[in-house]
Order: C-alpha cells, then sequence, then structure tokens
C-alpha cells in the first residue's frame, strides 16, 4: 500500500533539490507534483486542493534554519499535515459498558465477520475482556459457520439461535446472555448487502435503536478507493457511528480510503486489517502512517510487535545461553518462531526505515523461514545442542531429510556461527544486560 505515492512525493520534493530556500516559484511546482500525487491515490479532489493550500501556506509562513534544507522542510510539512488530514492521533474504542455494546456495519464483502472475529481476539488477549460474538448476519449464506469457525480459532464464544430470522431479537438475547454469563463485551456482526439499500439502512438502525450499542464500528474494504468514502457517508448520515475500520491495507490500494475519510465522515479511523491472519489488525496511528507514506518507516509499530511476542524471562535465559556460549539450533528455531508470528515478514521489513523502498520489487514469501526449519528440524537432538558435530556426513545426512543440498546445509551452519558469535558479542555489552535486566516479568 502507498507504493506509488510515496514514489511520486518523493520525486516532488526533489524539484526543490538545491534551493537555497522556499519561493513562491519553487513551491508551485512541488504542490502540483503533490496534488496530482494525491489525486492519483484516489483521494477526493477537494480534500487534496485543500491540503496543498495549507501546504503551502506553512512552507511560505516558516522561517527556514539555515541547517535545514528546503525539501527536508517541505517533507517535514507534508508528514505533519498529513497526519492531521487522518486524524492526527489515534482514538481508542469505548469499552465502558457492562457489558459493552460493539456494533459492526458494513457492506457485504467488506471484511466485517473477519474483524468482529479480530476484534474480539485483540481485545481478549490486550484488554483482558471476556468478549462474546454475536452472529446477526442471517442472510448470508454461510455467515454464521464462519463465524463460529472463527470464534474457535481464537477461543471465544460464539452465541447463535438457530430458525431466528430476526436480527433484532437475536442481539437483544444475546446481550441478556452476556450479562448472565459473564461476558463484558458483545460484539455484533450484521448483515451487509452488495450495495447501500434502504431495507439494509432500516434493519441496521433498527438494530441499534434496539440495543443502544456503546460503540458502531463501520468496516470498509480499502480497495474500492473513493468508493469507500461515499459509502461511509451514507452509513454515517443514518447511524452516525464512532469510528471506521479500514479492511485490506495489504492489498494493491492506493490509498486515498486512508486519506480522505477522516475528512469527509469527520470520524477516527481506530483499526486498519493488515492481513488474513486473526492477529493482523492495528489501532490507527495517524502519524505512524505518516511516516509510512513517506516512506520513514514504522519502528515504534515494529517494537510493538516484537514486545507482544517476548517472554521477559525466556529473554534472561538467552542472556545467561549467550553469555556461556550455549546457543544452539533449538534456541535459534524459538527466535524464528517468534519473528514469524509478528506478522508478514515483507511488511515487517519495511517498517524499517529505508527498506520499504530496497524490497520493493522482493517477493518475500511468508514461508522464508521454511527451508531452515526443515533443515534445523532433520537434525537430532544432539546436533542441535551442540553443532560442532555437524561433520560432513551428518550433513549430507541432514540436507537429504530436509528435501536440499549440503550447500544449503552448509551456509545455514555457516550464518548461525556467525549470528552466534555476534550475539555473544552484544550480550556481553552493557547497553544488552540493562535492557535484559528491565524486561517484565511474567
Amino acid at each position: 500500500m502507498f507504493e506509488n505515492l510515496n514514489e511520486k512525493l518523493e520525486r516532488s520534493f526533489q524539484l526543490l533539490k538545491g534551493q537555497g530556500r522556499i519561493t513562491e516559484i519553487n513551491i508551485a511546482e512541488t504542490l502540483k507534483e503533490v496534488r496530482r500525487a494525491l489525486l492519483d491515490a484516489d483521494v477526493n479532489f477537494k480534500i487534496a486542493k485543500s491540503f496543498t493550500e495549507t501546504v503551502k501556506e506553512k512552507a511560505l509562513g516558516q522561517d527556514v534554519l539555515s541547517a535545514v534544507r528546503p525539501g527536508e522542510m517541505m517533507v517535514k510539512i507534508v508528514h505533519d499535515e498529513l497526519a492531521v488530514l487522518m486524524g492526527g492521533k489515534s482514538v481508542d474504542i469505548n469499552l465502558t459498558g457492562n457489558p459493552t455494546v460493539i456494533l459492526i456495519a458494513g457492506l457485504q464483502g467488506s471484511g466485517k465477520t473477519t474483524f468482529s472475529g479480530k476484534l474480539a481476539k485483540l481485545i481478549k488477549s490486550k484488554r483482558g475482556k471476556h468478549p462474546l460474538l454475536v452472529a446477526g448476519d442471517v442472510y448470508r449464506p454461510a455467515a454464521i459457520d464462519q463465524l463460529k469457525v472463527l470464534g474457535g480459532q481464537i477461543n471465544v464464544p460464539v452465541y447463535t439461535e438457530d430458525g431466528n430470522k430476526e436480527p433484532i431479537k437475536i442481539a437483544q438475547a444475546a446481550i441478556k446472555h452476556a450479562k448472565t454469563n459473564g461476558y463484558d463485551v458483545v460484539i455484533i456482526d450484521t448483515a451487509g448487502r452488495l450495495a447501500v439499500d434502504e431495507e439494509m439502512m432500516n434493519e441496521i438502525s433498527a438494530v441499534k435503536q434496539a440495543v443502544s450499542p456503546h460503540e458502531i464500528l463501520f468496516v470498509v474494504d480499502a480497495m474500492t478507493g473513493q468508493d469507500a468514502v461515499n459509502t461511509a457517508k451514507e452509513f454515517n448520515d443514518r447511524l452516525n457511528f464512532d469510528g471506521v475500520v479500514l479492511t485490506k491495507l495489504d492489498g494493491d490500494t492506493r490509498g486515498g480510503a486512508a486519506l480522505s475519510i477522516r475528512t469527509i465522515v469527520d470520524k477516527p479511523i481506530k483499526y486498519v486489517g493488515t492481513g488474513e491472519k486473526m492477529e493482523a489488525l492495528d489501532v490507527f496511528h495517524p502519524e505512524r502512517m505518516a511516516d509510512r507514506i513517506l516512506g520513514m518507516g514504522d519502528i515504534v509499530s515494529l517494537v510493538e510487535k516484537a514486545q507482544e511476542q517476548f517472554d521477559g524471562d525466556e529473554a534472561r535465559k538467552l542472556q545467561k545461553k549467550l553469555a556461556k556460549n550455549q546457543f544452539n539450533f533449538d534456541d535459534f528455531l524459538k527466535q524464528i518462531q517468534q519473528i514469524k508470528k509478528m506478522g508478514n515478514i515483507k511488511d515487517l521489513a519495511a517498517m524499517i526505515p529505508g527498506m520499504g523502498k530496497a524490497l520493493k520489487n522482493m517477493d518475500i514469501d511468508d514461508d522464508a523461514f521454511k527451508h531452515i526449519e526443515a533443515i534445523i528440524h532433520s537434525m537430532t537432538p544432539a546436533e542441535r545442542d551442540d553443532p560442532s558435530l555437524l561433520n560432513g556426513s551428518r550433513r549430507k545426512r541432514i540436507a537429504n531429510g530436509a528435501g536440499t543440498d549440503i550447500q544449503e546445509v552448509n551456509r545455514l551452519i555457516k550464518q548461525f556461527s556467525e549470528t552466534r558469535k555476534m550475539m555473544k558479542m552484544v550480550s556481553q555489552g552493557k547497553n544488552m544486560g540493562r535492557m535484559m535486566g528491565n524486561l517484565p516479568k511474567r
């Protein structure tokens, strides 16, 4: 996402390269290119025009320090205004009710049901809540079964009523069930249609009136571009929802919805779906998204994802093993598995400043570590614990067992050896010791 926008904005900033200061003349061509880049990204024309006018006003009003190049100043101004355009700051979900009732709305195919499952997992694991999913989509074939499957994957119960085709009664009964059985969050998945129609709007409005939700989230497919913004406006006019969820941000989308929707409906984007896995749901941070759009990476989100998978006790054990040079292939395998849990490898790498551009034309599969894992699993427990045992005949046996050649095995062993040396050096440094000492205990 945003790759084309990033490239075009970068080209527009190049127009200021070598300029001594920002002037009416040299900024005009730059902002023309910025506006064109936004329009190509499917941003609303009025929003693009207003955005560039604001950037121009701020750029010409800046007392540019001699140490700051005009191009760099323009990047900063555009970055800050992009963040403002998308809401300025993240907005939390309202979980104050007892139980909290969350109504999920949107068109068919927008990803409502999948999002409902992802949200249940997120508030269960990160907020310590006990959610109940409610199958309120009684029209779409297999919608109830889909929610049951998702609920089973994340170990969250799903409330259903066989044969009941009345969403209002299902929702009311589910809330009563939640109160009786100690569930503190009720997430109601509602029916969608292929297009906005009066019948659907009347039904979702009636459900809203009947259950008085604490939070209404409108789910929209980001890949539909400007159409997503128009649909959001129609839903907001009827429901006055509390926040927007953009799904499929990992797809081939131009990003116009993310940049336009806040201005059009005056409601915050609260979550973004970034993949098919149940963990692939992120709280929306406008500043971090602005970082990504301008190719600055997103180190904060990367660190947060790492911390979610990081076990403080395991880290301390690992440090002791490193100090004694006892880091082995089992430890190496654990580190790989933790990285895989963090999400899509290419998306993670793109969070590192500068890496997004370097990886642009590279196809990094989610199974990038598969051959490494196969090689390690083909080793005996003794070989994984003591790599010095790995002589020529053992390496040949491991290669056959992993379905690869001996060169791949030799390459991995060499990489492992270099990694172990580097990690031992780092572990003996003061900074690593202090960092490990500050890790929280579980």
